[in-house]
């Protein structure tokens, strides 16, 4: 039996709940390639896994999958049957957490349907911090938010993976992008693309008069009334953060109000990945990363994440 190294956990909790085990390398079911993951990324929803809040999914008592990690970057090593898309030493990325995820490990078989060639400009490290964030961004303003040239469109987490890329998303796509962050990364928000910035900590965005055509919200910190005041009269406001208020409020206000208030799930697919590629290749959106880690500090990567100071994505590199 082949092994690889991966970082498993067998039981809910915290990040110190991982460890770093041998485990059986994977093989290629047909439609599958096994990638040699050269990167991966920790997103929130590998803390939102590993606590046990979505068991309903991952297993009701103990986790049904044992490795966490969605977004990856690597090279193809071998495919399965009835395979089309990739060959032996292909360049992919992709994001595996409609799949069971398995990015935390030297090797990963995934579906090809969860995979896309790996962006040409940009490296492993770079492309692992993409999929997930990058799709949701993309889904969210262009789905949801029907964002349009010349429209105002605030940012409301605009420094995290997701704000990141929606902060370039929509000023690629013709908006007035206005970014919300905290003091520290305000010229980094500059720094991608967004028109004004505004310093949470100084200023409230649904207080100071100003509205919005498009809100795109990463942080669910506001009511819903509260976000509203600050949408123009047939604004939308799209979140991408689980808000249990809007799921009830939401449908009858959309029904009763040209406002349109939505909250969304991202749906990985391919896609919408290579739609991702092509803005990155024409250098529309660059991902923006924090720092890097090797695979046995997943842990402290994962502790570092939830803190809220990052500056973009945190990675995992493997040789």
């Amino acid at each position: 039996m082949d092994e690889m190294k991966a970082v498993i956990y067998t039981k809910y909790g915290k990040p110190d709940m991982l460890q770093l085990a041998d485990v059986e390398k994977p093989t290629a079911k047909s439609g599958e390639a096994v990638v040699k993951i050269r990167a991966t990324a920790v997103n929130q929803a590998d803390n939102h896994v590993l606590s046990g809040m979505l068991r309903y999914s991952t297993g009701l008592f103990k986790p049904k999958q044992q490795i966490l990690g969605s977004d990856i970057a690597g090279v193809v090593e071998a495919v399965g049957e009835n395979v089309t898309q990739f060959r032996v030493g292909d360049e992919v990325f992709g994001d595996l957490s409609a799949h069971g995820r398995g990015g935390f490990a030297e090797y990963v078989a995934a579906p090809e349907s969860a995979l896309g060639l790996k962006p040409a400009n940009l490296s492993f490290a770079e492309a692992a911090a993409v999929p997930m964030t990058a799709v949701t961004a993309l889904q969210g303003l262009r789905d949801k938010g029907q964002i349009q040239p010349g429209q105002q469109v605030l940012i409301n987490g605009a420094s995290g993976g997701v704000g990141t890329f929606a902060v370039q998303i929509a000023k690629a796509w013709g908006g007035v992008v206005t970014a919300v962050v905290s003091t520290r990364k305000m010229e980094m928000a500059r720094a991608i693309g967004a028109d004004h910035v505004i310093d949470y900590t100084q200023e409230d965005f649904t207080r100071n008069g100003r509205r919005y055509d498009l809100i795109f919200d990463t942080v669910g910190n506001h009511a819903v009334a509260e976000y509203r005041q600050a949408l123009k009269p047939d604004g939308r406001f799209v979140t991408s953060a689980f808000l249990p208020a809007l799921v009830i409020q939401g449908p009858w206000l959309s029904l009763t109000n040209r406002q349109k208030m939505l909250n969304m799930l991202a749906k990985p697919n391919q896609k919408d990945l290579v739609a991702i590629k092509e803005l990155l290749e024409a250098n529309q959106v660059r991902p923006l990363m924090d720092r890097c880690y090797p695979l046995p500090e997943v842990p402290e990567a994962l502790r570092y994440m939830a803190e809220g100071h990052a500056r973009g994505k945190v990675v995992i590199t493997l040789l």
